[in-house]
């Protein structure tokens, strides 16, 4: 048998897997809230459950429940040189803040623990609960946080539950604010060779700018005419989101969603239908406050298939029924 010189074979690796404290207990921590949708309103009782499993007896020093509530407020990176004292001062505004002691320290037996609590979501004064909305620059979110606090040689156990509040119906009738629009290359703004466009007509209506935001926008559109094939038709729905202080206030755009309403060189004449959901979170009612707006907008865009890109405006008040 051959043997290479100085060659040796390493013994096969040993793999020993230490079990530290903690995870043999396997301690597991859990927050629910009553209701499946998780939504709730100013005045109403936020109720669950915080759920301990464990295979041990768990020894804590407290178990405490926190609610809270805050706006986040961003710049876009274009404006935090001009901001540069808004970057350094800005902080989250607080709606909320509570914290209840749910359970005193002591052990808790083996097994599952359930633990009822109730918060009353109410303001005090005239502050009001803004409703739950993710955007780019303004954030508004609403948490439970559980915490378990443990001795030094173990780890505290914290879990997180996000909640939805939706803020209280708007009192009073909405009144509809129908637009009839007319789209042609004369009724273009920010055009540079308004000669070079080839000719178009397109027709349409919005049922309402003053929208529900729990009902879909709606109208219609018609090509009455164009020289150019149409390639695609789209409603895009954009939020604007202004923010700031003394020092001056940003104001950025930015896409919520697209949807192509029109797909090729559509019939000329033919009423094609504008019907648009207000997506869940990343639309709340038109907002305005000293800090921060939050407002909405729609646009229609006609893609030709020259890539010219016609685009009309529409401002949105979106408000809750």
């Amino acid at each position: 048998m051959w043997r290479g010189a100085g060659l040796r074979l390493a013994p096969p690796p040993c793999h020993v897997r230490r079990r530290s404290r903690g995870a043999a207990m396997g301690t597991a921590l859990d927050v629910r809230v009553k209701r499946a949708g998780k939504v709730y309103r100013d005045g109403e009782i936020l109720s669950g459950v915080v759920v301990i499993t464990s295979k041990d007896t768990v020894q804590h020093q407290g178990i405490f429940l926190t609610m809270e509530g805050s706006v986040n407020l961003q710049l876009s990176a274009k404006n935090v040189g001009v901001f540069e004292a808004f970057c350094n001062t800005a902080k989250p505004i607080q709606i909320i803040n509570s914290t209840i002691e749910m359970v005193k320290p002591g052990k808790l037996p083996s097994g599952k623990t359930e633990i009822p609590f109730e918060f009353p979501l109410q303001m005090k004064g005239n502050k009001v609960l803004y409703e739950t909305y993710h955007g780019v620059f303004v954030n508004i979110q609403y948490t439970l946080r559980c915490d378990m606090r443990r001795s030094l040689l173990a780890k505290d156990l914290t879990k997180t539950c996000e909640f939805i509040v939706h803020s209280l119906s708007q009192k009073g009738k909405l009144l509809p604010s129908p637009v009839d629009f007319t789209i042609t290359p004369e009724t273009l703004q920010n055009v540079k060779e308004r000669a070079s466009l080839p000719k178009f007509l397109i027709r349409g209506h919005l049922n309402s700018t003053n929208c529900v935001i729990t009902q879909p926008l709606t109208g219609e559109l018609v090509v009455e005419s164009a020289e150019a094939a149409v390639k695609s038709i789209e409603l895009q729905l954009v939020r604007v989101e202004t923010c700031g202080c003394a020092e001056g206030y940003a104001r950025d755009a930015t896409e919520i969603q697209n949807i192509q309403i029109a797909d090729g060189d559509v019939c000329r004449g033919l009423p094609i239908p504008i019907h648009m959901v207000f997506p869940r979170l990343f639309t709340c009612p038109t907002l305005e406050t000293t800090n921060f707006k939050v407002e909405f907008e729609v646009n229609i865009v006609v893609l030709l298939h020259d890539d010219h890109l016609i685009t009309e405006n529409f401002p949105l008040k979106l408000c809750r029924m």
